[in-house]
Protein backbone atom coordinates (compact mmCIF):
# COMPACT_ATOMS: atom_id res chain seq x y z
CA UNK A 1 0.00 0.00 0.00
CA UNK A 2 0.99 3.50 -0.76
CA UNK A 3 0.93 6.58 2.27
CA UNK A 4 -2.14 7.62 0.67
CA UNK A 5 -4.34 4.45 0.67
CA UNK A 6 -2.33 3.37 4.19
CA UNK A 7 -3.90 7.18 5.50
CA UNK A 8 -6.97 6.14 4.11
CA UNK A 9 -7.21 2.83 5.46
CA UNK A 10 -6.12 3.98 8.62
CA UNK A 11 -9.46 6.62 8.64
CA UNK A 12 -11.60 3.75 8.00
CA UNK A 13 -10.46 2.07 10.60
CA UNK A 14 -10.49 4.97 13.35
CA UNK A 15 -14.12 5.48 12.24
CA UNK A 16 -15.12 1.69 12.67
CA UNK A 17 -13.54 2.34 15.57
CA UNK A 18 -15.25 4.99 17.17
CA UNK A 19 -18.55 3.53 15.33
CA UNK A 20 -18.01 0.15 17.29
CA UNK A 21 -17.43 2.05 20.45
CA UNK A 22 -20.85 4.31 19.73
CA UNK A 23 -22.92 0.78 19.28
CA UNK A 24 -21.47 -0.84 22.50
CA UNK A 25 -22.49 2.11 24.40
CA UNK A 26 -25.81 2.36 22.84
CA UNK A 27 -26.53 -1.66 23.49
CA UNK A 28 -25.43 -1.04 27.04
CA UNK A 29 -28.59 2.28 27.20
CA UNK A 30 -30.49 -0.64 25.77
CA UNK A 31 -29.92 -2.87 28.42
CA UNK A 32 -30.23 -0.81 30.94
CA UNK A 33 -33.27 0.21 29.51
CA UNK A 34 -34.75 -3.22 29.29
CA UNK A 35 -33.77 -4.19 33.14
CA UNK A 36 -35.23 -0.78 33.85
CA UNK A 37 -38.64 -2.02 32.31
CA UNK A 38 -38.47 -5.13 33.85
CA UNK A 39 -38.41 -3.44 37.11
CA UNK A 40 -40.78 -0.11 36.66
CA UNK A 41 -43.73 -2.36 35.35
CA UNK A 42 -44.32 -4.45 38.07
CA UNK A 43 -43.97 -1.27 40.46
CA UNK A 44 -46.38 0.21 38.32
CA UNK A 45 -48.46 -2.55 39.05
CA UNK A 46 -47.70 -2.23 42.97
CA UNK A 47 -48.43 1.44 43.18
CA UNK A 48 -52.23 1.11 41.18
CA UNK A 49 -53.09 -1.16 43.35
CA UNK A 50 -51.68 0.60 46.52
CA UNK A 51 -53.78 3.44 45.31
CA UNK A 52 -56.99 1.99 44.56
CA UNK A 53 -56.38 0.13 47.83
CA UNK A 54 -56.30 3.52 49.85
CA UNK A 55 -59.50 4.50 47.58
CA UNK A 56 -61.51 1.38 49.08
CA UNK A 57 -60.33 2.44 52.52
CA UNK A 58 -60.93 5.49 52.25
CA UNK A 59 -64.86 4.32 50.71
CA UNK A 60 -65.20 1.75 53.75
CA UNK A 61 -64.21 4.63 55.86
CA UNK A 62 -67.00 6.89 54.74
CA UNK A 63 -69.26 4.41 54.18
CA UNK A 64 -69.17 3.85 58.12
CA UNK A 65 -69.25 7.28 59.28
CA UNK A 66 -72.53 7.54 57.04
CA UNK A 67 -73.84 4.59 58.36
CA UNK A 68 -72.86 5.69 62.04
CA UNK A 69 -74.48 9.47 61.37
CA UNK A 70 -77.81 7.78 60.16
CA UNK A 71 -77.85 5.70 63.59
CA UNK A 72 -77.23 8.24 65.47
CA UNK A 73 -79.81 10.62 64.32
CA UNK A 74 -82.15 7.76 64.36
CA UNK A 75 -81.68 7.67 68.00
CA UNK A 76 -81.91 10.97 68.91
CA UNK A 77 -84.98 10.91 66.86
CA UNK A 78 -86.75 8.22 68.67
CA UNK A 79 -85.66 9.39 72.16
CA UNK A 80 -87.51 12.63 71.66
CA UNK A 81 -90.53 11.57 69.99
CA UNK A 82 -90.25 8.80 72.94
CA UNK A 83 -90.18 11.35 75.65
CA UNK A 84 -93.03 13.49 73.78
CA UNK A 85 -94.73 10.18 73.85
CA UNK A 86 -94.53 9.72 77.64
CA UNK A 87 -95.28 13.46 78.68
CA UNK A 88 -98.84 13.41 76.53
CA UNK A 89 -99.03 10.21 78.00
CA UNK A 90 -99.37 11.71 81.79
CA UNK A 91 -101.43 14.78 80.34
CA UNK A 92 -103.87 12.25 79.31
CA UNK A 93 -104.29 10.98 82.46
CA UNK A 94 -104.44 14.68 83.89
CA UNK A 95 -106.72 15.67 82.16
CA UNK A 96 -109.33 12.54 82.38
CA UNK A 97 -108.89 13.29 86.29
CA UNK A 98 -110.09 16.53 85.95
CA UNK A 99 -112.96 16.13 83.48
CA UNK A 100 -114.32 13.86 85.95
CA UNK A 101 -113.53 16.49 88.65
CA UNK A 102 -115.71 18.81 86.73
CA UNK A 103 -118.57 16.56 86.02
CA UNK A 104 -118.57 15.73 89.99
CA UNK A 105 -118.67 19.53 90.55
CA UNK A 106 -120.83 21.88 88.78
CA UNK A 107 -119.28 24.93 89.86
CA UNK A 108 -115.49 25.46 89.81
CA UNK A 109 -114.49 27.70 91.96
CA UNK A 110 -110.88 27.54 90.84
CA UNK A 111 -110.31 28.32 87.38
CA UNK A 112 -106.28 28.56 87.98
CA UNK A 113 -106.33 25.03 88.99
CA UNK A 114 -108.05 24.16 85.65
CA UNK A 115 -105.81 26.57 83.69
CA UNK A 116 -102.63 24.98 85.04
CA UNK A 117 -103.28 21.62 83.97
CA UNK A 118 -100.86 19.58 81.80
CA UNK A 119 -103.28 19.06 78.91
CA UNK A 120 -103.04 22.70 78.33
CA UNK A 121 -99.71 23.20 79.12
CA UNK A 122 -98.71 20.63 76.33
CA UNK A 123 -97.49 21.41 72.85
CA UNK A 124 -99.31 19.71 70.56
CA UNK A 125 -96.52 19.09 67.70
CA UNK A 126 -93.93 16.75 67.44
CA UNK A 127 -90.45 17.77 68.29
CA UNK A 128 -89.11 15.11 65.41
CA UNK A 129 -90.34 13.96 61.96
CA UNK A 130 -89.75 10.10 60.60
CA UNK A 131 -88.57 12.03 57.35
CA UNK A 132 -84.52 10.74 56.93
CA UNK A 133 -84.39 12.02 53.83
CA UNK A 134 -81.61 14.42 54.42
CA UNK A 135 -79.18 12.07 55.00
CA UNK A 136 -79.59 10.20 51.95
CA UNK A 137 -76.97 10.72 49.44
CA UNK A 138 -76.07 10.78 45.83
CA UNK A 139 -73.42 9.27 43.99
CA UNK A 140 -74.18 9.74 40.36
CA UNK A 141 -71.32 12.56 39.82
CA UNK A 142 -68.87 10.15 41.92
CA UNK A 143 -69.77 7.33 39.94
CA UNK A 144 -68.90 9.04 36.43
CA UNK A 145 -66.00 10.36 37.88
CA UNK A 146 -64.79 6.42 38.57
CA UNK A 147 -65.69 5.56 35.47
CA UNK A 148 -63.71 7.91 34.12
CA UNK A 149 -60.79 7.44 36.11
CA UNK A 150 -57.32 7.46 34.18
CA UNK A 151 -53.97 7.14 34.37
CA UNK A 152 -52.49 10.54 35.34
CA UNK A 153 -51.14 12.59 32.68
CA UNK A 154 -47.49 12.68 32.66
CA UNK A 155 -45.35 15.77 31.66
CA UNK A 156 -43.69 15.60 28.44
CA UNK A 157 -39.82 16.23 28.36
CA UNK A 158 -38.35 19.38 28.47
CA UNK A 159 -35.92 20.98 25.34
CA UNK A 160 -32.71 22.23 26.80
CA UNK A 161 -31.72 25.54 25.19
CA UNK A 162 -28.65 25.03 24.33
CA UNK A 163 -28.24 28.52 22.79
CA UNK A 164 -28.83 30.12 26.51
CA UNK A 165 -26.66 27.33 28.50
CA UNK A 166 -23.54 29.08 29.53
CA UNK A 167 -20.28 28.28 31.64
CA UNK A 168 -18.61 31.16 33.11
CA UNK A 169 -16.63 32.03 36.30
CA UNK A 170 -16.84 28.10 37.12
CA UNK A 171 -20.31 28.71 37.32
CA UNK A 172 -22.73 26.94 34.74
CA UNK A 173 -26.24 28.70 33.85
CA UNK A 174 -28.94 26.38 32.46
CA UNK A 175 -32.15 27.11 30.96
CA UNK A 176 -35.17 25.12 29.37
CA UNK A 177 -38.17 24.93 27.86
CA UNK A 178 -41.60 23.28 27.58
CA UNK A 179 -42.43 21.69 24.11
CA UNK A 180 -45.76 22.69 24.47
CA UNK A 181 -47.64 25.19 27.43
CA UNK A 182 -48.24 23.14 30.81
CA UNK A 183 -49.91 24.49 33.44
CA UNK A 184 -49.60 21.90 35.77
CA UNK A 185 -46.42 21.72 35.96
CA UNK A 186 -45.48 22.15 39.63
CA UNK A 187 -41.59 22.12 39.40
CA UNK A 188 -37.90 20.76 37.99
CA UNK A 189 -35.08 18.61 38.23
CA UNK A 190 -32.14 19.15 37.43
CA UNK A 191 -29.44 16.59 37.22
CA UNK A 192 -25.60 16.62 36.12
CA UNK A 193 -22.51 14.50 36.57
CA UNK A 194 -18.80 15.09 35.96
CA UNK A 195 -17.57 13.15 32.86
CA UNK A 196 -14.05 13.42 30.37
CA UNK A 197 -16.28 12.23 27.18
CA UNK A 198 -17.64 14.35 24.85
CA UNK A 199 -20.90 13.58 23.85
CA UNK A 200 -24.04 11.52 24.98
CA UNK A 201 -23.43 10.57 28.96
CA UNK A 202 -22.80 6.69 29.46
CA UNK A 203 -24.52 4.22 31.00
CA UNK A 204 -21.10 2.99 32.91
CA UNK A 205 -19.97 6.29 33.92
CA UNK A 206 -18.23 6.16 37.32
CA UNK A 207 -19.28 9.61 38.23
CA UNK A 208 -23.42 8.98 40.00
CA UNK A 209 -25.71 11.66 38.62
CA UNK A 210 -26.46 14.59 41.10
CA UNK A 211 -29.44 16.12 41.73
CA UNK A 212 -31.43 19.77 42.30
CA UNK A 213 -34.80 19.03 43.11
CA UNK A 214 -37.99 21.70 43.14
CA UNK A 215 -36.68 24.09 40.96
CA UNK A 216 -40.22 26.69 40.56
CA UNK A 217 -38.54 28.30 36.80
CA UNK A 218 -37.40 27.18 33.62
CA UNK A 219 -33.79 28.51 34.41
CA UNK A 220 -31.04 27.34 37.22
CA UNK A 221 -27.56 28.33 37.70
CA UNK A 222 -24.74 25.90 39.67
CA UNK A 223 -22.10 28.10 40.91
CA UNK A 224 -18.80 27.72 43.17
CA UNK A 225 -18.13 24.38 40.83
CA UNK A 226 -14.81 22.44 40.72
CA UNK A 227 -13.87 21.69 37.18
CA UNK A 228 -12.00 18.80 37.48
CA UNK A 229 -13.58 16.76 34.65
CA UNK A 230 -13.45 17.33 30.82
CA UNK A 231 -17.30 17.85 30.37
CA UNK A 232 -20.39 17.80 32.21
CA UNK A 233 -23.93 16.23 31.39
CA UNK A 234 -27.12 18.05 32.03
CA UNK A 235 -30.51 16.56 31.69
CA UNK A 236 -33.87 18.01 33.52
CA UNK A 237 -37.32 16.52 34.16
CA UNK A 238 -40.70 18.40 34.56
CA UNK A 239 -43.02 17.42 37.27
CA UNK A 240 -47.00 18.04 38.36
CA UNK A 241 -48.68 17.14 41.42
CA UNK A 242 -48.05 13.62 40.86
CA UNK A 243 -45.78 12.57 38.66
CA UNK A 244 -42.77 13.08 36.61
CA UNK A 245 -41.86 13.14 33.22
CA UNK A 246 -39.37 11.54 31.07
CA UNK A 247 -35.83 13.16 30.95
CA UNK A 248 -34.87 15.93 28.40
CA UNK A 249 -32.15 15.07 25.98
CA UNK A 250 -28.99 15.48 27.83
CA UNK A 251 -26.69 18.48 26.96
CA UNK A 252 -22.97 17.91 27.68
CA UNK A 253 -21.20 21.37 28.55
CA UNK A 254 -17.22 21.83 28.20
CA UNK A 255 -15.64 22.70 31.59
CA UNK A 256 -12.12 22.56 31.09
CA UNK A 257 -9.60 24.39 33.91
CA UNK A 258 -6.22 24.17 34.71
CA UNK A 259 -5.81 21.38 37.70
CA UNK A 260 -2.47 20.63 39.51
CA UNK A 261 -1.78 19.66 42.93
CA UNK A 262 1.31 20.03 45.48
CA UNK A 263 4.62 17.82 44.12
CA UNK A 264 4.83 16.32 47.44
CA UNK A 265 7.98 13.98 46.31
CA UNK A 266 10.04 17.68 45.26
CA UNK A 267 9.02 19.54 48.24
CA UNK A 268 11.60 20.49 51.11
CA UNK A 269 11.46 18.43 54.19
CA UNK A 270 10.34 20.90 56.45
CA UNK A 271 7.39 21.66 54.02
CA UNK A 272 4.33 18.69 55.20
CA UNK A 273 1.92 18.76 51.82
CA UNK A 274 -1.50 17.19 51.44
CA UNK A 275 -4.58 17.27 49.23
CA UNK A 276 -4.89 20.76 48.54
CA UNK A 277 -2.54 22.24 51.50
CA UNK A 278 0.88 22.77 52.26
CA UNK A 279 2.39 23.86 56.44
CA UNK A 280 5.44 24.67 57.46
CA UNK A 281 6.87 21.38 59.84
CA UNK A 282 9.92 22.71 61.87
CA UNK A 283 10.34 19.01 62.81
CA UNK A 284 9.89 17.60 59.26
CA UNK A 285 13.00 14.80 57.99
CA UNK A 286 14.69 15.01 61.71
CA UNK A 287 15.98 12.08 63.43
CA UNK A 288 16.25 11.68 67.58
CA UNK A 289 19.76 12.94 67.69
CA UNK A 290 18.90 16.05 65.23
CA UNK A 291 15.69 16.58 67.94
CA UNK A 292 17.86 16.84 70.87
CA UNK A 293 20.83 19.14 68.83
CA UNK A 294 18.14 21.22 68.03
CA UNK A 295 17.20 22.04 71.62
CA UNK A 296 20.54 22.22 72.76
CA UNK A 297 21.45 25.12 69.68
CA UNK A 298 17.60 26.57 69.94
CA UNK A 299 19.07 29.90 71.00
CA UNK A 300 21.84 29.99 67.96
CA UNK A 301 19.32 28.86 65.48
CA UNK A 302 17.10 31.95 66.75
CA UNK A 303 19.86 33.76 65.82
CA UNK A 304 20.63 32.49 62.88
CA UNK A 305 16.78 33.27 61.52
CA UNK A 306 17.51 36.92 61.98
CA UNK A 307 20.51 37.39 60.52
CA UNK A 308 19.11 35.42 57.32
CA UNK A 309 15.84 37.28 57.71
CA UNK A 310 18.24 40.77 57.51
CA UNK A 311 20.15 39.12 54.65
CA UNK A 312 17.73 37.69 52.14
CA UNK A 313 14.28 38.68 53.54
CA UNK A 314 13.70 34.64 53.44
CA UNK A 315 14.11 33.54 56.80
CA UNK A 316 15.52 30.61 57.51
CA UNK A 317 15.97 28.20 60.85
CA UNK A 318 19.29 26.31 61.68
CA UNK A 319 19.86 23.41 59.23
CA UNK A 320 19.78 20.05 60.52
CA UNK A 321 22.87 18.05 59.97
CA UNK A 322 20.30 14.88 59.22
CA UNK A 323 20.54 13.12 55.71
CA UNK A 324 17.56 13.36 54.08
CA UNK A 325 17.28 10.66 51.23
CA UNK A 326 15.83 12.27 47.85
CA UNK A 327 12.89 11.39 46.39
CA UNK A 328 12.98 11.27 42.58
CA UNK A 329 10.38 12.30 40.34
CA UNK A 330 10.95 13.45 36.65
CA UNK A 331 14.64 13.28 37.78
CA UNK A 332 14.88 15.77 40.31
CA UNK A 333 15.81 15.63 43.89
CA UNK A 334 13.63 17.42 46.80
CA UNK A 335 14.50 20.96 47.42
CA UNK A 336 16.80 21.08 50.30
CA UNK A 337 18.51 23.93 52.55
CA UNK A 338 17.00 27.33 52.74
CA UNK A 339 14.57 26.54 49.96
CA UNK A 340 11.43 26.03 51.33
CA UNK A 341 9.99 25.15 48.08
CA UNK A 342 7.46 22.70 46.95
CA UNK A 343 6.45 22.79 43.10
CA UNK A 344 3.08 22.16 41.32
CA UNK A 345 2.44 18.38 39.19
CA UNK A 346 1.52 19.60 36.41
CA UNK A 347 3.70 21.84 33.94
CA UNK A 348 2.11 24.23 31.73
CA UNK A 349 3.41 24.77 27.64
CA UNK A 350 0.67 27.11 26.44
CA UNK A 351 -2.96 28.31 27.00
CA UNK A 352 -3.87 30.10 29.98
CA UNK A 353 -3.95 29.29 33.25
CA UNK A 354 -5.42 30.77 36.86
CA UNK A 355 -5.14 29.40 40.35
CA UNK A 356 -5.66 30.72 43.88
CA UNK A 357 -3.55 30.36 46.79
CA UNK A 358 -4.61 31.77 50.37
CA UNK A 359 -2.17 32.01 53.51
CA UNK A 360 -3.52 30.55 56.70
CA UNK A 361 -3.34 31.96 59.87
CA UNK A 362 -0.30 33.53 60.91
CA UNK A 363 1.84 32.66 57.91
CA UNK A 364 4.88 34.33 58.99
CA UNK A 365 6.94 34.29 55.24
CA UNK A 366 5.32 32.78 51.34
CA UNK A 367 5.82 32.81 48.01
CA UNK A 368 3.72 32.60 44.92
CA UNK A 369 4.58 32.26 41.32
CA UNK A 370 5.97 29.87 38.72
CA UNK A 371 9.20 27.96 37.60
CA UNK A 372 10.94 26.26 35.44
CA UNK A 373 10.94 22.28 36.05
CA UNK A 374 14.91 22.18 36.07
CA UNK A 375 15.08 24.49 39.16
CA UNK A 376 18.05 23.73 41.47
CA UNK A 377 17.57 22.03 44.68
CA UNK A 378 18.89 25.02 46.60
CA UNK A 379 17.34 27.52 44.84
CA UNK A 380 14.82 30.41 46.11
CA UNK A 381 11.99 31.42 44.18
CA UNK A 382 13.01 34.75 42.41
CA UNK A 383 16.48 34.56 43.26
CA UNK A 384 16.67 33.38 39.32
CA UNK A 385 16.11 33.75 35.52
CA UNK A 386 14.13 30.80 35.51
CA UNK A 387 11.51 31.81 38.74
CA UNK A 388 9.02 34.56 38.83
CA UNK A 389 6.81 35.04 42.11
CA UNK A 390 5.20 37.64 44.48
CA UNK A 391 6.91 37.27 47.87
CA UNK A 392 4.87 38.01 51.28
CA UNK A 393 7.07 38.74 54.32
CA UNK A 394 5.30 39.26 57.97
CA UNK A 395 8.28 38.44 60.09
CA UNK A 396 9.82 41.30 61.86
CA UNK A 397 9.93 44.22 58.86
CA UNK A 398 7.09 43.25 57.28
CA UNK A 399 7.44 43.56 53.03
CA UNK A 400 5.33 42.49 49.97
CA UNK A 401 7.52 42.75 46.42
CA UNK A 402 7.86 41.01 43.43
CA UNK A 403 11.18 39.29 42.41
CA UNK A 404 12.65 37.93 39.66
CA UNK A 405 16.39 36.85 38.82
CA UNK A 406 17.70 38.05 42.12
CA UNK A 407 15.58 41.83 41.40
CA UNK A 408 13.07 42.79 43.99
CA UNK A 409 10.34 45.51 43.16
CA UNK A 410 8.30 46.77 46.24
CA UNK A 411 4.34 46.70 45.74
CA UNK A 412 2.13 49.29 47.40
CA UNK A 413 -0.18 48.27 50.08
CA UNK A 414 -0.64 44.90 51.88
CA UNK A 415 -0.92 41.70 50.37
CA UNK A 416 -4.25 40.30 50.34
CA UNK A 417 -5.62 36.98 52.14
CA UNK A 418 -6.00 35.35 48.89
CA UNK A 419 -4.08 35.86 45.48
CA UNK A 420 -5.10 34.48 41.74
CA UNK A 421 -2.44 33.60 39.58
CA UNK A 422 -3.08 34.29 36.05
CA UNK A 423 -0.44 32.56 34.05
CA UNK A 424 -1.52 33.31 30.16
CA UNK A 425 1.81 31.40 28.06
CA UNK A 426 0.71 32.54 24.40
CA UNK A 427 1.77 35.89 25.18
CA UNK A 428 4.07 35.70 27.65
CA UNK A 429 2.87 36.86 31.10
CA UNK A 430 2.33 36.33 34.46
CA UNK A 431 -0.05 38.39 36.16
CA UNK A 432 -0.95 38.51 40.01
CA UNK A 433 -4.83 39.77 41.38
CA UNK A 434 -6.03 40.14 44.62
CA UNK A 435 -9.02 36.81 44.29
CA UNK A 436 -11.70 39.02 46.16
CA UNK A 437 -12.21 42.01 44.04
CA UNK A 438 -9.98 41.19 41.18
CA UNK A 439 -7.47 43.86 41.28
CA UNK A 440 -4.35 43.63 39.37
CA UNK A 441 -1.58 43.59 42.08
CA UNK A 442 1.97 42.99 39.49
CA UNK A 443 2.68 41.62 35.89
CA UNK A 444 5.65 40.06 34.75
CA UNK A 445 6.25 40.14 30.86
CA UNK A 446 8.50 37.20 29.92
CA UNK A 447 8.91 35.01 26.62
CA UNK A 448 8.87 31.63 28.47
CA UNK A 449 10.66 29.38 26.66
CA UNK A 450 10.01 26.29 28.46
CA UNK A 451 7.20 24.74 30.30
CA UNK A 452 6.38 26.42 34.02
CA UNK A 453 5.01 24.72 36.78
CA UNK A 454 3.24 26.42 39.84
CA UNK A 455 6.06 26.78 42.79
CA UNK A 456 5.41 28.30 46.19
CA UNK A 457 7.77 28.96 49.40
CA UNK A 458 6.27 28.65 52.86
CA UNK A 459 8.26 29.08 56.29
CA UNK A 460 6.05 29.26 59.45
CA UNK A 461 2.95 29.11 58.37
CA UNK A 462 1.27 27.61 55.67
CA UNK A 463 -1.14 27.98 52.27
CA UNK A 464 -4.26 26.51 51.11
CA UNK A 465 -4.48 25.78 47.24
CA UNK A 466 -7.89 26.36 44.83
CA UNK A 467 -7.34 24.66 41.75
CA UNK A 468 -9.76 23.52 38.81
CA UNK A 469 -11.09 27.14 38.18
CA UNK A 470 -11.64 28.91 34.85
CA UNK A 471 -9.87 32.46 34.50
CA UNK A 472 -12.52 34.65 35.62
CA UNK A 473 -14.19 36.87 33.31
CA UNK A 474 -12.51 39.96 35.07
CA UNK A 475 -9.06 39.08 34.37
CA UNK A 476 -10.15 38.20 31.02
CA UNK A 477 -11.41 41.69 30.84
CA UNK A 478 -8.62 43.74 32.26
CA UNK A 479 -6.58 41.86 30.48
CA UNK A 480 -8.26 42.42 26.73
CA UNK A 481 -8.47 46.01 27.93
CA UNK A 482 -4.81 46.62 29.51
CA UNK A 483 -3.17 44.02 26.91
CA UNK A 484 -1.81 42.39 29.82
CA UNK A 485 0.53 45.41 30.52
CA UNK A 486 1.15 47.12 34.21
CA UNK A 487 2.27 50.45 34.16
CA UNK A 488 5.37 50.05 36.43
CA UNK A 489 6.43 46.89 35.96
CA UNK A 490 9.41 47.73 33.56
CA UNK A 491 12.05 47.06 35.95
CA UNK A 492 10.81 43.69 36.60
CA UNK A 493 10.08 42.78 32.92
CA UNK A 494 12.38 40.21 31.49
CA UNK A 495 13.24 37.84 28.60
CA UNK A 496 13.20 34.16 30.19
CA UNK A 497 16.41 32.63 28.65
Amino acid sequence: YDATSLEALQRIITTLANKNEELHNFMETLSHSLAGVQVNCPQAVSDLEEEFDRLFTILVEMKESMINTIKQEGAKKTQELQHQLTQSGGALKSAVELLEFANNALDIKDEDEVTMAPAFRLTMKPKATDNMDHLMVDFNQERQLLQNLKFLPVPRAPEMEVGDCLVLDNTVSLAWKMPVEDSKIDHYILEYRKTDHEGLPRIKDERCWEVVDNIKTTEYSLSGLKFDSKFMNFRVRACNKAAAGEYSDPVTLETRAFNFGFDSSSSHLNLKVEDRSVEWDPQGGKGLESKVKGKENKGSAHLTNLKNMSRSGTPSPKRTSTTRSPAIRGGRDRFTGESYTVLGDTSMDCGQHYWEVKALKDCKSYSVGVSYRNLGKFDQLGKTNTTWCIHINNWLQPSFAAKHNNKAKSLDGTAPGRIGVFCDLDSGQLSFYNAETKQLIHTFKAKFSQPVVPAFMVWCGGLSLSTGMQVPSAVKSFQKTENGLGGSNSSLNSMAQ
